[in-house]
């Protein structure tokens, strides 16, 4: 993902548009006349603008799993501590594997945040010594264990 927070969009999004995006982030399935029914605008309204919603970039629309359901047993946050010339290529690195769900570069004690998921601790025990302590630049790391996830939202 190569946002960076902060940035200006160029396209605003109107009254409308953050309706449509309200609506679908509660039930991404929802069909557009059904949309279009709540905002009092035609079907044809709805699909022409969830495109252009999509195309910009402004939404997408996936299937999200529960994790606990597919045999995820340890969640984690890991705070990492990256060399300064070479904390961008560490994140790319550490993006790209499996186990790692979220990843931001951040300011404050560590460089990076990455969220990981793995089957059990001893998933999380290979990742942490076999995958991540590898990745040349990765000075540190400390590992915080998810015990319950109060709130998950996806905005």
């Amino acid at each position: 993902m190569q946002n960076v927070i902060g940035v200006e969009q160029a396209d605003q999004l109107d009254e409308t548009d953050l309706k449509i995006v309200e609506v679908l982030r509660k039930d991404g399935r929802v069909a557009f006349a059904q949309i279009a029914e709540q905002l009092n605008v035609s079907p044809g309204m709805i699909r022409q603008r969830y495109n252009r919603l999509v195309e910009t970039g402004y939404l997408k629309v996936v299937a999200i799993t529960n994790p606990l359901r597919m045999g995820i047993k340890t969640m984690a946050m890991i705070g990492i501590r990256a060399d300064g010339d070479k904390m961008l290529q560490v994140a790319e690195k550490i993006a790209a594997l499996e186990n790692v769900v979220y990843i931001v570069v951040v300011s404050g004690r560590y460089n990076i945040m990455a969220e990981v998921f793995c089957r059990d601790h001893e998933d999380l025990l290979e990742f942490l010594t076999k995958k991540l302590s590898t990745i040349d630049g990765v000075r540190e790391t400390e590992s915080f264990m998810h015990l319950k996830i109060v709130k998950e939202i996806y905005f």
